[in-house]
């Protein structure tokens, strides 16, 4: 049991924070989205984890306590209220939020609003994330949307449907976090891959099998995407408490395979820029815009960013994840950390808004805003 918890942090954390999210909106007007296709792990799942036999599901009280549309019921979200994905495409005129692929829901009118299709411990990798026993990596995910793109195809017929994921439709990836967190980092199951891969290999791996995916997407029209790097996953409250360290301390290693990864996705995103005719690569730096928020808390008005809000064990309630046994924080504003591993909404507001109107610190060569009103 405390190995399941122990590791279900993984993706969790910070790949919650890790990244990030897409858009969508009305289906009128010209500077309106079309769709928000969302690629991801725990950070975007909106509930596709409910529809598998899975170790890894947030829909137990109290999560989702904040999410209005639910009644406070939880809906298979990793945080107190909405994703990021949630909030920007709010925000980007989204008329209904993406639906989970695997709901019975998700048919007919709904998909051309967005579907969502990341899946809590999921990775680019197949292997990541099998302690959960399912999940759905990368490479299904893609599968799930080549049948959907067949769908839009019969719904708008051949012609709008292109233009509809072309123009009027943002990609959203945010992946990666799990393949170090629950796959190389992870004992006993990755043993074999750390003798026999060094991190270098293992990111190299990671790129290359990013890379093929990415242009599996644009082959199926996607030209619009923000793609999330990896955040801190040495900050996240169950590293902490288990490595029993203060409160302005990381773990060094997940934050040096996180950096190492991130550089070489910043390289990833400039080739794909300049080789993928037509289309329009955002890279969001996710890593340097939670170690803000996690460095200068106070200046956002958080009281902690190492004690999660819902949790149990240790100084940092970092070690079981939230459910109806856990302790409750008394303001869930006041926490940048949820729980064990995923922001609360009030950070993912803030993140999102980056996203949304930030500069080329955090998000780069344009913001979301700008991506949706990009015409090719």
């Amino acid at each position: 049991m405390a190995s399941y918890y122990h590791h279900i942090a993984a993706l969790l954390c910070l790949i919650a924070f890790t990244s990030v999210v897409a858009a969508a909106d009305n289906d009128d007007g010209g500077s309106t989205l079309g769709a928000s296709y969302i690629f991801g792990d725990s950070l975007v799942d909106a509930g596709n984890n409910n529809f598998l036999p899975t170790l890894s599901r947030a829909n137990i009280k109290p999560n989702g306590i904040d999410f209005k549309p639910s009644g406070g019921k939880p809906t298979g979200r990793y945080t107190n209220g909405r994703t990021i994905g949630d909030i920007v495409g709010e925000e980007l005129g989204q008329r209904y939020y993406a639906v989970p692929f695997l709901d019975p829901n998700s048919t007919g009118e709904a998909i051309l609003h967005g579907v969502n299709y990341a899946s809590g411990g999921g990775g680019i990798m197949n292997a990541t994330g099998r302690i959960f026993v399912n999940r759905l990596s990368m490479d299904i995910q893609i599968d799930y949307f080549n049948i959907t793109r067949k769908q839009i195809d019969k719904l708008l017929g051949a012609s709008k449907a292109k233009e509809h994921v072309m123009k009027r439709s943002i990609f959203s990836v945010s992946i990666g976090s799990n393949d170090f967190l629950n796959n190389y980092l992870l004992p006993v199951l990755s043993i074999g891959a750390r003798v026999s891969q060094s991190p270098d290999g293992f990111v190299d791996d990671l790129i290359s099998h990013l890379r093929s995916q990415l242009t599996r997407l644009y082959q199926l029209d996607a030209r619009k995407f923000i793609i999330g790097n990896v955040g801190p996953i040495g900050c996240i409250p169950y590293q902490k408490t288990i490595n029993q360290l203060n409160e302005d301390e990381c773990v060094a290693l997940p934050n040096q395979l996180a950096v190492q990864y991130n550089s070489k996705l910043k390289d990833l995103v400039a080739q794909l820029n300049d080789n993928l005719p037509g289309a329009t690569f955002v890279h969001a730096n996710v890593y340097d815009l939670v170690m803000e928020l996690i460095t200068n808390y106070a200046k956002y008005g958080f009281t902690t960013a190492s004690k999660a809000c819902c949790g149990n064990g240790g100084q940092y309630a970092g070690i079981i994840p939230c459910g109806p046994t856990s302790t409750l924080c008394t303001d869930r504003t006041k926490h940048v950390f949820w729980d064990p591993y995923h922001p609360s909404e009030a950070a993912n507001v803030l993140i999102a808004k980056q996203l949304l109107d930030g500069d080329k610190k955090y998000i780069s060569p344009m913001n979301l805003r700008q991506l949706r009103d990009l015409d090719h």
